[in-house]
């Protein structure tokens, strides 16, 4: 199992980024509601940003990382580790986009860490 663990984090990281890089995107388009009358233009603004393109082909690869981390390992030991994605993004939102790193939010990354620490000892 634990051969697959960079197969695992591999693909948390692409996710992670993924999340960093359409969040990003967004920023620069900004706001928007989604309404028939916008919904050419906010499709095409979207579908042409580069953040937006970087990330979704951050998760075409993660499937395929993903693909390969799941023929190798129990889906019951991979998924969960798929949380360590809340902690990277929580801790690179903070430092990319000052976004809020609360207490409440650090407790829920430790108890986070507890979890997945004690899945990957079973």
């Amino acid at each position: 199992m634990t051969r697959a663990l960079p197969l695992i984090f591999t693909g948390v990281m692409l996710n992670a980024i993924a999340q960093l890089a359409l969040k990003q995107g967004m920023r620069q388009i900004g706001h928007f509601e989604f309404t028939p009358a916008v919904l050419w233009d906010m499709s095409w603004r979207i579908g042409t940003n580069g953040y937006v393109i970087f990330g979704l082909a951050c998760y075409v690869v993660s499937v395929a990382v993903w693909l390969l981390a799941l023929s190798r390992v129990d889906v019951g030991f991979a998924y969960p580790m798929l949380s360590v994605g809340y902690i990277v993004t929580a801790i690179f939102a903070y430092y990319f986009f000052g976004e809020a790193l609360t207490p409440i939010r650090i407790a829920g990354i430790v108890v986070i860490m507890a979890g997945v620490f004690l899945i990957s000892r079973t």
